[in-house]
């Protein structure tokens, strides 16, 4: 049976969407979900919501941006009440994760790939999305 894991970069417009394989030893970056305004969610979680089910996902892991002194301000507050409110709303279990770099990383990785150009935001919000739920299963492991 496998396990799925869906991991997210929550932002104010938009979401990062990745998913870890059958196995669920490595993570895909899936899709970026899109708002015009940032408390506006309801289609936000309805996509969610038909993630999980599509991928039959038993937690979903929700970046939390946490400044690099590891203290937490106000985004981190907003990332904590979303991932509370995908608990509610979904019935799945959610988790935090550090996301300290992701983004940074993500870009970094699309200039390498050459691949940066085409819908630049979007492509690193689901890479960077990917990059938090590689984190999370591999701190599992440890």
């Amino acid at each position: 049976m496998s396990v799925r894991i869906l991991g997210l970069d929550y932002g104010s417009k938009t979401v990062g969407v990745a998913v870890t394989d059958g196995l669920g030893l490595t993570a895909v970056s899936l899709e970026t979900i899109t708002r015009e305004k940032e408390n506006h969610l309801r289609q936000t979680y309805r996509r969610i919501a038909e993630l999980v089910s599509e991928y039959e996902a038993e937690t979903v892991v929700v970046g939390l941006p946490v400044n690099m002194d590891g203290s937490e301000g106000e985004r981190a507050a907003l990332a904590r009440e979303f991932a509370n409110e995908l608990t509610k709303r979904i019935g799945v279990r959610t988790v935090m994760q550090d996301e300290r770099l992701s983004t940074v990383e993500a870009a970094e990785l699309l200039a390498l790939t050459g691949r940066k150009r085409d819908n630049p935001k979007e492509r690193i919000d689901a890479v960077a999305a990917a990059i938090i739920l590689t984190d999370y299963l591999n701190q599992k492991e440890a």
